[in-house]
């Protein structure tokens, strides 16, 4: 009697884990190209993917993000930047900037976005402490709304009054702009999002517009061309052996370098 209690045991034990096999997590696979996943409360749907390898047949966006500890990072050739939110009606990611960040620390939203297409809304810069009057000629010059200031401490410039420029369209600034041409002491990255109650609808960040037209066949032929509309994004992309996964230090130091030189060789320059 005791035998056939236990061989019943043994038989509904392995009945048990035949049926919970294929829901095992550690042997279950990894969602599938074209599946919708979660990063944090980030929803990651195609055109990406979070799949822990991607093959050159893969499409190229699907190479653009990264889940870090719950963090969706847009990669690029300079290191990771933090993706707060993906629009996929308007097909666009927007990433997150700290306010009044130090000019050392100077990434072009233009550099950022270089080869997409342009988002519904310019991306703008919001440049503090400027001592330098004139600067690069660009009808999108404007003061900033009076609620925009920095009040970082800054040794050696007591005398700086303060100040706030607005560049309300990043894309008709040259590519090599560095908010040293102003000598100002530090910037914000912003756009205008609708859902934002900051004065002029101002919302910390940038845009990168994911929609590719299909009259464009091959977005990274931009990158084998001298002189081509190829940024640190496209270029991760299109070569991902350039890619730093790497969460960039708030404290690092990127250095500028001449406006003259050819974009590809800027991207390689900078990059640390």
């Amino acid at each position: 009697m005791q035998l056939q209690a236990f061989t019943q045991s043994v038989v509904s034990l392995l009945a048990f884990y035949l049926v919970s096999i294929p829901f095992s997590p550690s042997l279950g696979s990894n969602s599938t190209p074209g599946s919708s996943s979660f990063c944090g409360k980030i929803r990651i749907q195609p055109p990406f993917s979070l799949q822990n390898s991607v093959n050159s047949s893969s499409p190229p966006l699907s190479r653009s993000l990264l889940c870090k500890s719950q963090t969706v990072y847009f990669r690029t050739s300079l290191g990771l930047f933090p993706v707060v939110s993906i629009d996929y009606r308007d097909k666009t990611l927007s990433l997150s900037h700290k306010p009044c960040a130090s000019s050392l620390q100077f990434v072009s939203p233009t550099l950022l976005s270089a080869g997409f297409p342009s988002p519904p809304q310019p991306n703008s810069l919001l440049l503090f402490n400027c001592s330098t009057s004139g600067g690069p000629s660009s009808s999108s010059q404007k003061k900033c709304p009076s609620a925009f200031g920095c009040s970082a401490p800054l040794s050696g410039t007591r005398d700086r009054p303060s100040s706030c420029l607005l560049i309300d369209d990043c894309e008709e600034l040259e590519m090599g702009f560095h908010p040293r041409d102003l000598n100002c002491s530090h910037y914000s990255r912003v756009y205008r999002s609708s859902s934002s109650s900051a004065p002029g609808g101002f919302q910390l960040g940038t845009r990168i517009s994911f929609g590719i037209p299909d009259h464009v066949p091959n977005p990274c032929d931009e990158c084998s061309k001298p002189n081509g509309n190829c940024g640190v994004g496209l270029r991760c992309i299109c070569h991902p052996h350039e890619c730093r996964d790497k969460v960039l230090s708030a404290g690092a130091n990127l250095k500028p370098v001449s406006s003259l030189l050819p974009l590809s060789l800027l991207i390689i320059l900078i990059g640390f």
